[in-house]
């Protein structure tokens, strides 16, 4: 596949997350907006009101600054955990309607533009990135889906509105946010050079990595008959471990070193 057919495949499934994403906040009633969510400090109002500030800096290229305060350090852990709560002070005060036509408006501007004058160089840096992280055009626009699925979830989870597991966004995090094992495997865990781990996903084919001798997570071109761990959980166990959020809430099935399994489940967490 071209660089420009990547690129639009991932822009598509960004989109589709928007219009997901929007369409659970509309259904929303007054109270929910003031519900807390899995992130620490950031209730309904403010993941929604995250959403429209990165969307905003993306179709406008305007970068936005605020008085932080102190806010949770659970949540807040580096740069772009205070970037994130910019967006959430300044918008505060802002009514639901006002937070979704402001996503909706700011990702239709985005898109007409993605439409109209197409990336095609994956690896190239856009004009417009937000809080200055120097990402390609491919880490921008995968990114993108997965952000905003993921605070669909949080906002499902909040409200008790169980849902959009089986959509692409969903299988699109998941699947890349499975990729992210070797890592936890060879640096997080610091398991040895030769140790194997399979993942087993519902809804995707099974995920195979190993550490190598320069003890690095790679992955496996084929699962081997007999992992040092495999792991077996449904979509939405996977991406809330693996998203930071809170444990598995289906059941999760271990097989091998079980002791080296536990480590592995405890450092799943790569999302910020």
């Amino acid at each position: 596949m071209s660089d420009q057919g990547l690129l639009a495949g991932y822009a598509d499934v960004w989109w589709q997350a928007i219009d997901d994403f929007t369409a659970l906040l509309e259904s929303l009633d007054e109270a929910d907006w003031d519900r807390p969510t899995d992130l620490p400090g950031w209730d309904v109002r403010a993941v929604a009101a995250h959403v429209a500030h990165l969307e905003k800096v993306l179709a406008t290229g305007e970068e936005e600054h605020a008085d932080i305060g102190d806010p949770p350090p659970a949540h807040v852990t580096g740069l772009l955990g205070h970037y994130t709560e910019i967006g959430v002070v300044n918008r505060r005060d802002a009514s639901p309607d006002a937070l979704i036509t402001e996503i909706r408006e700011s990702a239709t501007a985005r898109r007409t533009a993605l439409l109209a004058d197409p990336p095609t160089d994956a690896d190239a840096i856009p004009e417009r990135v937000f809080g200055g992280v120097p990402w390609s055009w491919r880490t921008l626009l995968r990114n993108r889906p997965l952000d905003v699925w993921m605070h669909e979830q949080d906002v499902r989870r909040a409200v008790a509105r169980p849902g959009g597991m089986d959509t692409e966004p969903a299988r699109h995090t998941a699947e890349y946010l499975a990729e992210s094992m070797g890592f936890v495997l060879a640096k997080k865990v610091g398991a040895e050079p030769g140790t194997s781990l399979v993942l087993e996903m519902e809804g995707s084919a099974p995920f195979a990595f190993e550490v190598g001798q320069d003890r690095r997570g790679r992955v496996l071109p084929e699962p081997p008959a007999t992992p040092d761990v495999l792991l077996a959980m449904d979509r939405e166990s996977f991406t809330c471990l693996a998203g930071g959020r809170r444990p598995a809430p289906g059941a999760v099935r271990v097989e091998g070193d079980e002791a080296l399994a536990q480590r592995v489940l405890d450092s799943m967490a790569t999302t910020p």
